[in-house]
């Protein structure tokens, strides 16, 4: 299995265009050790060549030129595009969805409730029908007996795992979860024996999730913000990790915690909030993640989870 973290940032990415935190203008003026990152989605692959999107971000396009996989030039119009799987409904992971219209009809794999608001609040797929009828829905059934595979990676078994996190504004369940608003995915390399468990967004690690994530070899996890408060504290924003759906790293019962608990050979932090100090590669913070062997995922980082690379 093959894993290509096509954006690492959450909503905004980094520097957030419109941001004046310490992070953004730290990086613009160069004051920073940090890169450049694009809104978060990662692809697998079986083979190397049949790609699995991952969530869809606004950045998709920039995304796609930059990694050379998804060109691979077989016939006069060619993708390396052959399904996606989208984990929620939020603007951030489903937008670049109209930025592949031309090469619709796609496989999409979501939950019913991702599909509902998709079709009605933020009506997607309705307005990709006129592109060559628009996206195949592909209904996915969230729970532990419930695992599905798609056809251009039959060896890749995938179950979707229910998260505690919130649905966006246009959903008629906002701060009302339902099981299957939002998902992680745990995908096993039949082949290989291999396992990755992904969760972008990651509020509250229950005892389910925990046993999930208890089961991989790898782990690409929420890594939205450091301190719960932490838009308040950069006079960005007035609502907290736990009311956006995010777990923060520091503090008791935080994901570094969480992580320390685990064996997964690879903990990886993903989704990234511009305004989080782990993106400063010379900062306290990033060194406490080092100390506890957690990485921090960049744009174009690649795993090949058979070679363990």
């Amino acid at each position: 299995m093959q894993i290509r973290v096509l954006g690492s940032a959450a909503g905004g990415g980094f520097p957030q265009w419109n941001c004046n935190c310490r992070n953004c203008d730290g990086f613009r003026k160069r004051s920073l050790k940090a890169r450049a990152r694009t809104q978060s989605s990662i692809a697998i692959s079986e083979d190397g060549e049949h790609w699995i999107l991952c969530n869809v971000s606004p950045d998709i396009r920039a995304q796609l030129a930059s990694f050379s996989a998804m060109q691979p030039n077989r016939t006069l119009r060619d993708t390396g595009i052959n399904a996606v799987v989208l984990f929620d409904s939020q603007l951030d992971h489903t937008t670049g969805l109209l930025m592949l219209r031309e090469g619709m009809p796609l496989d999409i794999w979501c939950t019913a409730q991702v599909h509902e608001d998709l079709s009605t609040g933020f009506p997607l797929f309705n307005m990709l029908r006129h592109w060559n009828g628009g996206p195949r829905w592909n209904e996915i059934k969230a729970g532990p007996d419930t695992f599905f595979s798609i056809p251009c990676a039959p060896s890749l078994r995938l179950t979707a795992i229910p998260l505690i996190s919130n649905a966006p504004p246009y959903s008629p369940r906002r701060h009302k979860t339902h099981p299957g608003d939002n998902i992680g995915l745990f995908i096993e390399d039949t082949g290989s024996g291999e396992t990755l468990f992904y969760a972008p967004g990651l509020g509250q690690p229950d005892d389910n999730i925990l046993e999930w994530m208890g089961r991989a070899g790898t782990l690409m996890v929420d890594g939205t913000v450091w301190h719960d408060d932490e838009m308040l504290r950069c006079e960005v924003g007035t609502r907290t990790g736990q009311e956006m759906g995010h777990l923060a790293q520091s503090g008791p019962g935080g994901m570094i915690e969480v992580l320390d608990g685990l064996s997964a050979r690879r903990k990886i932090l993903i989704h990234i909030n511009n305004t989080n100090p782990i993106l400063n590669e010379a900062s306290p913070e990033r060194a406490v993640l080092e100390s506890h062997g957690i990485e921090v995922a960049y744009d174009g980082m690649h795993l090949d989870l058979a070679g363990q690379s």
